[in-house]
């Protein structure tokens, strides 16, 4: 079974910084693209940012840019999101997904529009004082 759990979501006070994993089971997550996507309570899912599978190589959103960092640890068959100077629009619950897709680049706008793939459940992320 394809799985993908989320973690490490929780509160946090404005301009903290938070780190979430996102861990495979029953496949190679090297093997996969891998996105980040949030929604806060009564908006539409947003695009975080993305990891290629060959190479590392990242892509990010908005309001990520210059905070967010995705990094992979093969190792733990795992793809995380490091956020730092948090500020209460980060809110809101944090969730990986993916496809399999050898190659150097990955796409949010393929990612988001993803109607199979592995998708986790979702880590909870509150950010206020």
């Amino acid at each position: 079974q394809l799985q993908l759990v989320e973690s490490g979501g929780g509160l946090v006070q404005p301009g903290g910084s938070l780190t979430l994993a996102c861990v495979a089971s029953g496949f190679n997550l090297d093997e996969y693209v891998i996105g980040w996507f949030r929604q806060a309570p009564g908006k539409g899912r947003e695009g975080v940012g993305c990891i290629s599978s060959e190479g590392g190589n990242t892509r990010y959103e908005g309001s990520a840019k210059g905070r967010f960092t995705i990094s992979r640890d093969s190792a733990k068959n795992t793809v995380y999101l490091q956020m730092n100077l948090l500020t209460p629009e980060d809110t809101g619950r944090y969730f990986c997904g993916g496809e399999e897709s050898i190659g150097p680049a990955c796409y949010m706008d393929i990612l988001a529009g993803l109607t199979d793939g592995v998708w986790g459940q979702g880590t909870q992320v509150t950010v206020s004082s």
